[in-house]
């Protein structure tokens, strides 16, 4: 329950989320203890020197929360791309006897 270790792993997973293309502040970073439960539903008594975590969301939303379970519930969605074309990737073509030819594939959105 240290801390000075909390925010070395912070540090490091930071450095991480750049290089893989990620904004570490839309990540939320929350000390927990799995084996005790500790901030995983409810706050810790062990970590009274947490105060919490922010992250950006989309459209510069803050999020804010204590928890597991907060950050849990402040992950948006992705959009669905509702306002692209339709699109059917061909996987494969079937010669169907008295019935012909029929397509194969999946329905994506796309432009």
């Amino acid at each position: 329950w240290s801390e000075e270790r909390f925010n070395e792993i912070i540090k490091e997973t930071t450095n991480f989320i750049k290089k893989v293309g990620y904004n570490p502040k839309s990540v939320a970073f929350v000390p927990i203890s799995g084996w005790h439960g500790d901030n995983m539903l409810e706050e810790s008594a062990n970590m009274t020197w947490y105060k919490g975590w922010t992250r950006e969301g989309k459209g510069g939303v803050v999020f804010k929360g204590k928890t597991l379970l907060d950050a849990i519930d402040a992950i948006e969605p992705p959009t669905r791309p509702t306002d692209k074309p339709l699109r059917l990737p061909l996987q494969d073509v079937y010669k169907i006897g008295g019935i012909g030819t029929v397509p194969v594939g999946r329905v994506e959105t796309g432009s």
